[in-house]
């Protein structure tokens, strides 16, 4: 209940705040630009709000600030500057958890282990430590009590979600459900340590070609899933390292390569590290980037992938028409799409972006562009608002390690890995490919054969099930019903009426008795008419609903075309 409670005393603090009309939600449409942007200070609460209630609202918030096609800019900004350092618990605590996950007492597991932590989190925290072999590494303890916590919270979650989808506009213009959903499968990947293993050796292969690139190794037999032991990476983050620091720093080669590394993991490997900030990167004594922190890593299907190729290209050639293009199959188009006046904004955005030359900033024009959407409503892919959110970041520490580093030349000077992937085909896809044309041309002769025969004796036909004949003459024959029986309604009404002036002996209340019986019928026959309308449209409302799902969501079956 105390869930339940904070969560209302959120919505209740915010829901009338230019967190919803700026979103272009609420009843009085915002009135100045400030308001469609957000108010800083109103962002700034409401950050910390979520921080105070514990560790899913910061994940929940840290994912909301990827996603700028729904939330202003004050408030996705507020949500990226949100802090995860919480107070650390006990050492010793850290140090039972230790035991008991890796099944042994730890002495005969570490020949050192600091009880102090380095560093805390809203999930865990991290003790520095020394093996038995005499290996340096760092063991990340998951916080007692969390999964529990973050379960009670997700289906508190869970239930606001499915009752906003189903009564209110902003459940069904935004999809909470799915919202959350993402955000279901990302925490559960970041509560999972032994995940982050296999995300840790996953990235640690991919950027071994790489000279300046580097990825802490896990050690399995260390490893569960709440307790994780990598190798301790020594040196600064990017973030602590002034101009003075950079002189010695190869920032010039770093940069490229890590530019070059993301491309190739988000368009060609489908993986995406969505928080690549500069403070999850270490600069090592031997001039060498480390990748830490790799819990959040999300993957990107493949028609993602070749969109965002496609919209790369289009950007990088300043074709506005062309990106329009590719967000507009991309996303979900909702009932307010205006898709001339998206086509002329976008086109507008990626002029102008394309005219500021080297300061071309990719990450913010996706980023832009993905709030574009939202503005206009499209929906579009939430892996489309991750990516931009991460070429973001990747922008920020490419612009620290070097400040001539330039974005828009690093993605011209890789157009030829982009085209590669976009015309790549793998070797399944190719088998696949052949055993299609293999069965097609097995079974053409005797298709193309029952086709001309058909056609030579007259007896081609052409059935297309375009939708339920079914209960469209079902409902046909309810309104028909309806309007023979308000006729014959109407006419006794009116027979009734007319009588009334009849001199009659037999009387009812001091009126023709047989006027008053007419009456009687009609105010019954009314009723039940009444009563009739209201239930089978209830029934049918409800039989709309349960098979709009298997439908594709208008109620209508899809029925395939027959020739």
């Amino acid at each position: 209940m105390s869930r339940y409670a904070d969560l209302v005393r959120l919505l209740l603090r915010y829901g009338r705040s230019d967190l919803v009309t700026g979103s272009g939600l609420g009843d009085v449409e915002p009135s100045t630009a400030s308001a469609g942007a957000g108010d800083p200070a109103t962002a700034e609460a409401f950050a910390a709000d979520l921080e105070r209630m514990g560790p899913t609202w910061i994940k929940l918030g840290q994912l909301l600030s990827t996603r700028h096609d729904l939330l202003p800019p004050a408030y996705t900004e507020a949500l990226t500057r949100l802090q995860d350092d919480v107070e650390p618990f006990d050492g010793d605590v850290a140090v039972a958890i230790v035991e008991e996950e890796l099944g042994a007492q730890l002495r005969h597991l570490f020949c050192e282990f600091d009880r102090e932590p380095m560093a805390a989190a809203s999930l865990g925290q991290v003790h520095r430590a020394r093996t038995r072999s005499g290996r340096d590494v760092v063991v990340k303890v998951q916080r007692p009590g969390v999964r529990e916590t973050v379960a009670q919270d997700m289906e508190v979650l869970t239930r606001i979600a499915a009752a906003a989808d189903r009564h209110t506009e902003l459940g069904r213009r935004y999809g909470t459900t799915d919202l959350l959903q993402q955000f279901r499968r990302s925490l559960t990947g970041e509560l999972d340590y032994v995940q982050e293993a296999r995300n840790l050796e996953a990235f640690g292969e991919m950027t071994e070609e790489y000279d300046h690139l580097f990825v802490p190794r896990p050690l399995p037999d260390y490893t569960t899933s709440r307790v994780l032991t990598m190798e301790r990476v020594e040196g600064r983050k990017v973030t602590d390292i002034g101009e003075l620091g950079m002189l010695s720093v190869d920032g010039e080669a770093i940069s490229e390569e890590l530019f070059r590394a993301y491309l190739r993991m988000i368009l060609d490997e489908g993986v995406l590290h969505a928080d690549p900030h500069p403070g999850n990167m270490i600069l090592t004594e031997d001039g060498r980037l480390a990748l830490i922190d790799l819990g959040m890593v999300a993957s990107v299907p493949r028609r993602v992938q070749d969109a965002v190729i496609k919209l790369l290209l289009a950007i990088s050639d300043g074709d506005g028409e062309e990106a329009a293009r590719v967000l507009a199959e991309m996303g979900h188009p909702l009932e307010d799409h205006d898709a001339a006046r998206f086509r002329d904004d976008v086109s507008h955005l990626v002029s102008a972006a394309v005219s500021a030359g080297g300061d071309l900033d990719v990450g913010g024009v996706m980023v832009e562009l993905s709030r574009l959407s939202g503005a206009h409503g499209l929906r579009p892919p939430p892996e489309m608002a991750m990516i931009g959110k991460a070429l973001l970041n990747l922008d920020r520490a490419t612009r620290h390690l070097d400040p001539d580093f330039t974005p828009s030349q690093a993605v011209r000077a890789n157009l030829d890995q982009l085209l590669r992937r976009g015309l790549s085909t793998s070797p399944g896809s190719l088998l696949a490919g052949a055993m299609e044309a293999k069965d097609f041309a097995a079974q053409l002769p005797r298709r193309a054969n029952r086709l001309l025969d058909a056609l030579g004796d007259g007896e081609l036909t052409l059935r297309v099930d375009a939708f339920d004949e079914e209960r469209l003459l079902r409902v046909v024959q309810h309104l028909t019903t309806r309007l023979v029986v308000g006729l014959v309604l109407s006419a006794i009404i009116v027979g009734a009426a007319l009588t009334m002036r009849v001199k009659s002996d037999l009387t009812l209340l001091g009126y023709p008795a047989v006027s008053i019986v007419f009456f009687l019928l009609a105010a019954v026959g009314g009723l039940i008419l009444v009563v009739s309308v209201v239930f089978t449209d209830r029934r049918d409302a409800r039989r709309r609903t349960d098979d709009a799902g298997a439908a594709g969501g208008d109620g209508w079956p899809r029925a395939p075309v027959h020739a």
